[in-house]
């Protein structure tokens, strides 16, 4: 599918598909955490190791407190900062009280908001959203579409193709420290998050 609506990929996650689609940095595979299933075929489609948990996305902060996470005054200052909503992923803890199903047993997990219009409205119809880069584990994610259909294991449910994209990740923060330590530099520069931690 060369452009997928909002309408049209919140039915499939609905419905426990999984979709590939693009995000404000690389192409993504993209479940509801409402459907086992769905997450299985993920990892399938990857070949990703199962200890190796699926990164989140949500649609805004508010989000996070809810589904359990300790979001700490460093994460804080970062979520308040220009770099968020971006191309910046925090890897939160959590606190001990009530988190959903799909979240137990995890002592922390990868989170971010996207800067793309179309994702977020996704993200604001669908809940939050299991998303992983669209490619096999351990391997570079392509800049199109068809490239990623060769070597996923398996094709998604539903591809939007956004044309070429870039092949830069997010920038990883972990905020579960103090002080918190950037862990996979990407597309936002280690001198900007500092900005904003110092």
């Amino acid at each position: 599918m060369k452009n997928g609506s909002v309408e049209e990929i919140v039915e499939c996650l609905n419905q426990g598909g999984v979709v590939l689609l693009p995000t404000d940095t690389v192409y993504g595979l993209a479940v509801s955490p409402k459907f086992d299933e769905s997450i299985d075929r993920l990892f399938a489609l990857k070949r990703r190791p199962r200890n190796v948990n699926l990164p989140i996305m949500v649609a805004s902060d508010d989000e996070l407190e809810p589904l359990g996470f300790e979001v700490s005054e460093s994460a804080r200052r970062l979520l308040r900062s220009p770099l968020i909503p971006g191309s910046l992923t925090l890897a939160l803890g959590f606190r001990s009280e009530y988190r959903p199903d799909w979240l137990e047993g995890r002592d922390e997990a990868a989170v971010r908001i996207p800067n793309d219009g179309r994702l977020l409205a996704v993200l604001r119809e669908a809940g939050p959203l299991l998303v992983t880069s669209a490619n096999a584990h351990s391997a570079g994610t392509p800049d199109n579409v068809a490239e990623i259909l060769e070597q996923l294991d398996g094709a998604p449910d539903l591809h939007v193709d956004g044309g070429i994209l870039q092949t830069t990740a997010s920038t990883l923060v972990n905020c579960r420290v103090d002080p918190p330590v950037i862990e996979r530099v990407g597309v936002v520069p280690e001198a900007e998050i500092l900005k904003y931690l110092s």
